[in-house]
């Protein structure tokens, strides 16, 4: 068991995303370089993992208005339950650096596969709204520590190739959004309408992602995985986030793109139902934006760990949802597909955020910490869209207003994300 110092992430000097393979070569691989068998395998629990960071998000705004119907839910308090997942991620998320030291990132991320294994198999069998959002909330405690680790865990195991390994699980998690998205209201048709069984099918693929973290798990030693309960010391005296411009830009920039994301995840299917879409062609809308993070969220991190700011594309996905929404306001139904893209394309700023991430520290233990700083305080910015937006749509009687709140978000959105894309560490200015 080694200091996370010695690892191949630091074994090189600070390694910045993109460096190129060549400057590996100072490190004896053969004393601190993991075997072939176990960087394959991390890359597939990183797939799996990210595979199951939304469809319990996403498959319950297909059937959003099934679930009110039969728990009898008014349109605040559908409100509150899509702001359930910013509130557990800013919560739950906030505990995954102590996690990760005390037992390692790879076993909270398996602990997390298990909580939303469970989360998804409880939540339909309850009967009531509370019971729904508990079990809501321990699938959502899983993803919310998944979240925080998917960059560590990158940095961690794969320091010389953080945008391709970002943008393959981006990639994944996209893929996974987009699935749920689409084929829950056909797969809750052909189980016999019931919502239930549409809403609980998706732990299947969540018990599938605990598989290939157990080997890992057994074999930490032989991998030499850098022991977790002294992985961020060193840093701990001298690094103090909170006095860094950087990682307060990048919180509001990743809180202010959660909010949209979660209003869109959550309302977009009923904006296009209330239009007079259907509810199988709105879970299909809904598809269409998730899946333009699938190219898009392998593609973006590549490019932008090759540039040295990341302001461009920021304002280009800003500009993108603010023509989406519009397009909402506008013709709703009349350009339905063409909205639903530009919202995708927007989305992106997710996976562009989590790019950020590993650029904006020289070390792990930065990333850890900027991670879970950035993951936790912007969720918890994001936390009172979807209530809002919730509320303005009951009392306004139409989604006039609410899409005139999100278009507003995206102003500030792009301001804090060309800040958080400039050229410089949180390391520099803490």
């Amino acid at each position: 068991m080694r200091d996370e110092e010695t690892t191949p992430q630091t074994a090189t000097g600070t390694l910045s995303p993109g460096a190129p393979a060549a400057t590996r070569a100072d490190a004896p691989a053969p004393r601190t370089g993991p075997a072939p068998w176990t960087l394959r395998l991390v890359a597939i629990g990183l797939v799996l993992t990210a595979l199951n960071l939304r469809p319990a998000i996403t498959s319950l705004g297909a059937l959003l208005e099934e679930v009110r119907d039969g728990l009898h839910m008014s349109g605040s308090v559908a409100g509150v339950l899509t702001s359930v997942p910013p509130l557990c991620f800013a919560v739950f998320g906030v505990m995954a650096p102590r996690l990760a030291r005390r037992f390692g990132p790879g076993a909270v991320v398996c602990a997390g596969m298990v909580a939303i294994t469970a989360g998804l198999v409880i939540r339909p069998l309850v009967g009531g709204t509370a019971g729904f959002l508990a079990a809501s909330a321990l699938a959502l405690m899983g993803i919310a520590v998944s979240n925080v680790l998917m960059p560590v865990i990158v940095k961690r195991w794969f320091p010389d190739r953080v945008g391709s390994m970002t943008g393959l699980y981006s990639m994944a998690l996209a893929l996974g959004t987009s699935l749920a998205a689409a084929v829950t209201v056909p797969l809750t048709d052909a189980m016999g309408g019931s919502w239930k069984a549409g809403l609980g099918i998706w732990a299947v693929l969540a018990a599938a992602a605990i598989l290939p973290w157990i080997p890992l798990l057994r074999a930490r030693a032989a991998t030499q995985e850098p022991a977790p309960a002294t992985a961020a010391r060193p840093e701990a005296p001298e690094l103090r986030i909170t006095r860094s411009r950087t990682a307060w830009a990048l919180a509001c920039f990743f809180g202010l793109q959660a909010t949209a994301a979660y209003i869109t995840m959550g309302w977009m299917p009923q904006i296009f139902r209330d239009a007079g879409v259907s509810a199988g062609t709105a879970g299909v809308l809904l598809a269409v934006t998730m899946a333009m993070g699938v190219p898009l969220a392998f593609v973006i991190p590549r490019v932008a760990a090759r540039m040295r700011t990341q302001g461009p594309i920021v304002v280009f996905l800003g500009a993108c949802g603010l023509t989406g929404y519009a397009g909402l306001y506008l013709a709703p139904s009349g350009g339905a597909w063409a909205w639903a893209l530009l919202l995708g394309i927007s989305n992106c700023a997710f996976p562009l955020a989590l790019t950020m991430i590993g650029m904006r520290a020289r070390s792990g233990a930065g990333v850890v910490r900027l991670s879970a700083f950035a993951q936790s305080t912007g969720y918890l910015i994001s936390i009172p869209g979807p209530l809002l937006v919730g509320v303005l749509y009951q009392h306004s009687g139409g989604w006039g207003v609410p899409i005139a709140l999100m278009a507003a978000l995206m102003v500030p959105q792009m301001v804090m994300g060309v800040l958080a894309g400039r050229d410089r560490t949180i390391e520099d200015e803490s």
